[in-house]
């Protein structure tokens, strides 16, 4: 016979959506005298609503099971029951006792997972906080271990990869998880070597490459492009457009009526732009000028504003002007005194103010990857392979996501490699890479940072379809298939009974 108390705790695990087993503490008992002075409200007594019989009852939810991938059905090793005296029992690590209290049963079912995550982070992470670098961080060990080490004081730059990186909704879950300077990528990013190479330089050391962008490469740049609007748009031309928009393809019925809409049609456009010689250009528009040019905006953005709109602007005459009649330029309304001025706009001294600087993520702590299908199957063709040209023909006979998957997780890992840091993975092997295993203390660490707290937070979240076969036991065949089909989508399947 069942007591009752696990009776009680059954009914509680049944009604919640997520079905945590986290019991709501006592409050505060009140001063007695405090109480009895505390007023009173009569109110009418609620009459008994029978009970609808043809209303449907909901079996009580007392197990909940991961999706086994590689046999095709619900996990027995990855799941979680509720006893009937009332324990949490996991299919790998047994009872888990009080630490389970206030788990979610689904997150209970990806236990082994979120204790990988946690393994793989107390590998590399020794000594002060750093750059963390995962592949996979949307798989349920790179989520954990993207979470946790967060949460510990590291910069993470995680990778999603290419099987979940198609949901664009997933990818900016997964980078707002990360607070800055840490930032998550696809997989289609990390493949381009050199930008992944600077965007983890630019988050472990801060520095986000803009000094070397001086006031006159700007004005060089700018240079080159007015030139070239210069000869696109010549001031022989009725409006700044293309002379294909001019052109008349229509029908011959139609020809007059053209003409006469078009006046009407190029008043919307500036006007072309007056000739400009190269070397007088580079003689007169100096950096100065350029701030003048720049001024010139403010005023007419002020004038559009406002509803002004009498007087005549068009940036190229604005150019020639200014090389016919140079402007000095009021260098004091840029006071770059005052600390909280948050940007400035000034090529001629350029100033930031307090506060607007990158943070440095700090040195390259190492690397973590998920080993997803794909990238198993491309490592273990590459590392069967001897020879260079051996290794470029395994790569030739593999699919684009094999490939894909390969080039992304070499990006992780040269970067990690190339600064002296270690390289694990979780969820499965890869030649050459050590392979974490999860000790009672990750198990410990991943229960409690999956907890809900009293404020309804968590530190370690999923993102969990759950399919609930206590009641119609078809669903975990469902599941099943929903689990193994291709592209599956980003989020973790889990069976509940």
């Amino acid at each position: 016979m069942m007591s009752s108390s696990a009776g009680r705790r059954l009914s509680q695990v049944a009604i919640r959506s997520l079905h945590t087993r986290r019991k709501v503490k006592n409050a505060v008992s009140l001063p007695q005298a405090l109480i009895a002075n505390l007023p009173t409200k009569k109110v009418d007594p609620v009459p008994e609503t029978p009970e609808d019989p043809s209303a449907y009852q909901r079996s009580p939810v007392t197990s909940a099971h991961a999706i086994d991938t590689v046999k095709g059905q619900i996990s027995t090793q990855d799941s979680v029951a509720v006893s009937p005296a009332g324990s949490v029992v996991h299919g790998i690590y047994g009872e888990l006792g009080a630490d389970a209290d206030g788990v979610p049963l689904e997150y209970l079912a990806l236990l082994r997972m979120a204790a990988e995550g946690a393994a793989a982070l107390r590998t590399i992470s020794k000594g002060s906080p750093g750059t963390v670098l995962v592949y996979g961080a949307s798989r349920a060990n790179g989520l954990a271990a993207v979470q946790l080490a967060a949460a510990s004081g590291h910069a993470v730059v995680g990778v999603v990869d290419a099987d979940h990186s198609c949901s664009e909704d997933m990818l900016e879950y997964v980078k707002a998880m990360i607070p800055e300077p840490g930032t998550a990528v696809s997989e289609e990013y990390a493949i381009a070597k050199k930008n992944f190479a600077d965007l983890v330089n630019g988050v472990s050391t801060g520095d986000e490459g803009l000094s070397c962008y001086s006031a006159e490469e700007q004005l060089e740049e700018f240079k080159t492009n007015f030139l070239a609007y210069v000869e696109m748009y010549p001031e022989t031309l009725p409006a700044a457009v293309d002379p294909s928009k001019m052109k008349f393809i229509g029908m011959e019925k139609d020809k007059d009526q053209f003409r006469a809409n078009m006046e009407t049609y190029l008043a919307q456009f500036n006007p072309g732009a007056p000739p400009v010689d190269k070397q007088q250009l580079e003689a007169y528009f100096t950096v100065e000028q350029y701030e003048a040019f720049r001024n010139k905006f403010w005023e007419q953005t002020s004038g559009v504003i406002s509803g002004d709109e009498s007087h005549f602007f068009s940036p190229p005459h604005i150019i020639k002007d200014l090389m016919k009649e140079p402007e000095t330029v009021d260098k004091t309304v840029y006071d770059t005194t005052h600390p909280k001025v948050p940007y400035t706009f000034t090529h001629l001294s350029p100033f930031y103010s307090e506060g607007t600087q990158a943070a440095a993520g700090g040195p390259i702590k190492g690397a973590i990857i998920s080993v997803t299908p794909d990238l198993e199957i491309a490592a273990k063709a590459v590392d069967g392979a001897k020879t260079l040209r051996a290794k470029a023909e395994a790569l030739q006979f593999l699919t684009n996501a094999q490939k894909s998957a390969f080039s992304a997780a070499c990006s992780v890992v040269s970067q990690a490699t190339k600064a002296g840091a270690p390289v694990v993975t979780v969820g499965g092997k890869l030649p050459g890479f050590e392979s974490v295993q999860a000790t009672d203390a990750d198990v410990k660490e991943a229960l409690s940072a999956m907890a809900i707290q009293d404020d309804g937070t968590t530190k370690l979240d999923f993102f969990i379809q759950a399919y609930r076969a206590g009641d119609f036991s078809f669903y975990a065949d469902y599941a099943v298939h929903r689990a193994t089909e291709a592209l599956a989508g980003p989020r973790q399947i889990v069976v509940t009974k």
